[in-house]
């Protein structure tokens, strides 16, 4: 077996499926203890004391990443996907996982290039949006994320339903309130922000109608959110369930 075959075999999860390999395992590892630390740095009382210490961590897991990410671009030209085809690798580099990794490199070189407070407490976060890379690490997450494809027009639908139910109740709510309380709902961007803490069912409660016709209003659009919040889960549950039901056939014909 090649060094090329060996890397693949021991990076990608789809090479070695059921099961995964001892270094997938370890850089799983990395990344979640790579993100507990950013969110224990943000903590004044424990990051100012550490923080070159937090600093020399967090260069090294950036580093450990940067070979990471160069070994897996070698591995790829084993990928079926890519192998023996025209620009393998450039199709593997935009691939939704290995654009994936690639912000996951974003902390090391914002850190090295800028003192800024800004865009340090942005790699803070990018830090800790590292954990998103563990879903590669589950072939069940891979089978989501067809089934949800898969639903993606009915997710479309449901989404459009609901922008333009928050877009109806923000204008009726203007018309409705828009003199009583003109620094809430005086505008409809203005009361598109009440329409969409209600149809959300969050409610903060820092905006709420007041005349009888808004509170009219305000009762009916609330019974919609349900429906709004309903669609969307509904759909989530069912590609979910099937996802899962595909996989359970998977392994009993593999069986």
């Amino acid at each position: 077996m090649s060094i090329r075959a060996a890397l693949y075999r021991e990076l990608e999860p789809r090479a070695r499926p059921g099961a995964l390999s001892t270094t997938n395992l370890i850089i799983a590892g990395v990344i979640i203890l790579a993100a507990f630390l950013a969110i224990i740095e943000t903590e004044p009382t424990i990051g100012k004391p550490y923080a070159a210490t937090f600093l020399t961590l967090q260069l090294a897991f950036g580093v450990l990443f940067c070979i990471e990410y160069a070994a897996r671009l070698y591995a790829a030209g084993e990928d079926p996907r890519f192998k023996g085809k025209r620009f393998g690798r450039l199709r593997w580099i935009v691939t939704p996982s290995a654009l994936i990794d690639a912000v996951a490199l974003l902390p090391l070189f914002l850190t090295l290039a800028s003192t800024s407070f800004y865009w340090l407490r942005f790699a803070r976060i990018v830090r800790i949006l590292r954990v998103v890379r563990l879903g590669r690490m589950s072939t069940a997450f891979d089978s989501v994320m067809a089934a949800l494809y898969d639903r993606r027009f009915e997710l479309w639908v449901s989404i459009i339903i609901a922008m333009l139910l928050m877009l109806f109740s923000a204008s009726l709510l203007y018309f409705a309130e828009g003199q009583a309380q003109p620094e809430a709902f005086g505008s409809i961007p203005r009361a598109l922000w009440w329409s969409i803490v209600t149809l959300t069912t969050i409610g903060y409660g820092d905006a709420y109608p007041i005349t009888v016709l808004g509170k009219m209003c305000a009762a009916v659009i609330a019974v919609c959110g349900i429906g709004v919040i309903a669609m969307p889960t509904g759909i989530f549950a069912a590609a979910f369930s099937d996802a899962m039901q595909r996989r359970r056939d998977r392994e009993s014909d593999d069986e």
